[in-house]
């Protein structure tokens, strides 16, 4: 059994099937709803009933008060149709985004890599190739689809059917420690994406600056190629930060680019190198090495953030110490249902 669900302000009319909560039916008819965690805690997702009826599902209590429910309140991630329903969202126009439908895919692991001592790349042939948007990422199916991860592709658009996944393991992750022990060539795999709002605001006029820590690389790897496979002039910097030099992937490839292409800045940082080392770029953190190498004034920039928790609250406070402000800075949000119980950046109201 099937209802019909209308959007506003946008008054479109969608088919959602049983048991299919309000933003996955949006999602893969192509429609943008606000969301983060997925989970039914982070609020994100609110959206107004405007008539009709629907169940609340798991909707955590302090996302969704009682009196939030009965003020016709739901949150779009749990919700499930009981009626046909009409609500009413937050949906912000954005020039440069793209109107993807989300689609389940299959495909074959073609190779697993080493690309730092905790960093796997998974690389996946699908059945069919995925339009995707630089910065987005998909639902990655584990244990044969038992349950699944979010993480960012870190391939361009351009890869075809090839997509690259950047898996760090977490101490004590179930999904991650799976894929590091287990996963292998030729496992058959699911995902279901493109799923995100992490995209380059190519319109702008800006110079773009990318700050990343970790596997965050991810995302501002599959941007920065695309940009430049684009022919892109404007000058993009990447400042990207590890612990040590065995952790940080992918750096003899930056530095190729930023010799072939004269736009294309690179800024590397160990923050925890052996004195004794070799290194001889900077020793320092993401934050510190943008605000050295910009002169602590990143005016007249776009920036995208994407890493740790506390990475990404230290780089914002320094772009807004170095005037640079919220319209202008960007990151791609990613929560499990321990990561909305952390407390995000004061400094920032929507991200």
């Amino acid at each position: 059994m099937s209802y019909e669900l209308t959007i506003e302000p946008i008054g479109q009319t969608i088919e959602v099937e049983d048991d299919q909560t309000i933003l996955d039916a949006a999602l893969r008819a192509g429609i943008w709803l606000p969301h983060a965690c997925c989970h039914g805690l982070c609020a994100t997702c609110k959206v107004v009933v405007v008539d009709g009826e629907v169940d609340h599902g798991e909707a955590s209590s302090f996302a969704l008060m009682d009196f939030e429910r009965d003020e016709g309140k739901t949150l779009a991630c749990c919700a499930t149709l009981q009626s046909d329903v009409t609500i009413e969202a937050e949906i912000e126009e954005e020039p440069d985004a793209e109107s993807i439908p989300v689609r389940d895919f299959e495909g074959t692991v073609t190779r697993v890599e080493d690309l730092t001592p905790t960093i796997k790349g998974i690389f996946i042939e699908l059945d069919e190739p995925i339009h995707f948007q630089a910065g987005q990422y998909v639902d990655f199916g584990i244990e044969g689809g038992a349950y699944s991860r979010a993480f960012s592709l870190a391939n361009p658009p351009s890869t075809g059917r090839e997509i690259e996944l950047n898996i760090r393991i977490v101490p004590g992750g179930k999904g991650t420690t799976w894929v590091h022990e287990n996963q292998k060539a030729g496992d058959r795999v699911k995902l279901a994406g493109p799923y995100g709002r992490f995209f380059v605001r190519k319109s702008a006029p800006e110079n773009m600056i990318f700050m990343a820590g970790g596997s965050g690389l991810s995302s501002p790897r599959s941007m920065i190629i695309d940009l430049l496979e684009q022919g892109e002039t404007r000058k993009i910097t990447l400042v990207y930060g590890q612990r040590s030099r065995a952790e940080l992937y992918y750096h003899d490839e930056f530095l190729a680019l930023a010799e072939k292409y004269p736009n294309f800045s690179y800024v590397p940082a160990l923050s925890d190198e052996p004195a004794e080392s070799d290194w001889n770029g900077f020793r320092g953190f993401v934050h510190e090495a943008a605000k050295a190498h910009f002169d602590n004034d990143f005016r007249g920039n776009k920036a995208y953030l994407c890493g740790p928790p506390l990475m990404i609250d230290a780089c914002i406070t320094t772009l807004m110490q170095g005037r640079l402000f919220e319209r202008d800075i960007f990151m791609e949000k990613f929560f499990s249902a321990a990561d909305v119980q952390q407390v995000r950046s004061p400094l920032f109201r929507n991200i």
